[in-house]
């Protein structure tokens, strides 16, 4: 009886791991948040638009198991109805031993994945934008390398007049093109849908992201309270599918200074629940400050009880520091 490390059977799943701070802080998937903020637009492509032309995105995150990511990406308008970005994703999972089939141990290896992207977006209509980004993959890990391409179509309606804000994703599109060896890993191929939106005067907006919806059931296994006496048992009903397929954010949006956000990822919390309860996995945090042409924040997330993420985002515009 076994689930393949909770439902992790595809490789390349880093594209998974947001570059924003705001979006981690919100439970780590969001498709819909409208923001003027480039790193916002990390997981749609039409969120990118004309009104993040010259800013420039820096971001460093401190993840699970001694990893390290880093990346930058920058945008620029393209007409009057589009805009695109560039970017770079260095993802670094530390040191490993490496051994032989028969256990030896041979010395020690710095596996890294490294994401090149582009990205365009066009105005539709006044609300309505689509958009396409493109990365290309390479893995190295060991003796071994694989090169692969992904692709995101997105697609989002925004009314400003209500604040509301709807997407559809089809994210991790593609394949590898160079294998690691004779097996073929997949991507994590993914159909995504987004709401957000706030009520009236009240200064919070809301946001709740449906993701994995390629499958229904995403079984997970609960491993009981660690005595001999329990076993662990496969949770697959109903009400639990629902919830790992659903993450829940919401931020305060009172000032154009300062945010705070938090979110909540049911799929986080059991992927990683261990028989010692943590009462902080699955619940995310962020915060963040704008000052004149720069932005700063930061999100911070304890999905298991021996590991704290960390992330931090720079945000520059460029085009008003030069004017």
């Amino acid at each position: 009886m076994s689930l393949s490390a909770q439902d992790g059977s595809n490789a390349y799943n880093f594209l998974n791991i947001s570059s924003s701070s705001k979006l981690y802080g919100l439970g780590g998937v969001n498709i819909s948040l409208v923001d003027d903020e480039l790193s916002t637009s990390d997981q749609n492509p039409a969120l990118l638009g004309s009104e993040m032309s010259g800013q420039i995105a820096l971001n460093y995150m401190h993840y699970v198991g001694g990893s390290n990511f880093a990346g930058i990406r920058y945008a620029h308008s393209a007409g009057d109805h589009g805009a695109w970005s560039a970017s770079v994703r260095y993802f670094g999972y530390g040191s490993m031993t490496e051994t032989l089939p028969d256990g030896s141990i041979v010395g020690s290896f710095s596996p890294k994945d490294v994401a090149f992207g582009g990205t365009y977006s066009h105005d539709i209509t006044d609300r309505l934008r689509g958009g396409i980004d493109i990365k290309m993959l390479y893995s190295g890990y060991a003796d071994y390398s694989a090169f692969a391409i992904s692709t995101d179509l997105g697609i989002n309606y925004y009314n400003d007049e209500s604040d509301l804000s709807l997407s559809l994703v089809a994210a991790n599109l593609g394949g590898q093109v160079k294998r690691f060896d004779q097996a073929y890993d997949r991507l994590p191929f993914d159909i995504r849908l987004g709401w957000s939106q706030s009520f009236g005067t009240f200064p919070v907006r809301f946001s709740i992201t449906a993701w994995n919806l390629t499958k229904w059931s995403l079984p997970y296994v609960e491993t009981g309270d660690g005595s001999t006496d329990h076993e662990p048992v496969i949770k697959d009903s109903f009400k639990s599918n629902l919830f790992r397929h659903l993450v829940f954010g919401a931020d305060l949006i009172s000032s154009e200074n300062f945010y705070i956000g938090l979110g909540y990822n049911y799929k986080t919390r059991t992927d990683m629940a261990t028989y010692s309860r943590n009462m902080l996995s699955g619940f995310s945090i962020a915060a963040g400050l704008n000052v004149r042409s720069f932005s700063i924040g930061i999100a911070l997330a304890q999905p298991h009880t021996g590991a704290t993420t960390f992330m931090l985002n720079l945000n520059c515009n460029l085009s008003q520091l030069i004017n």
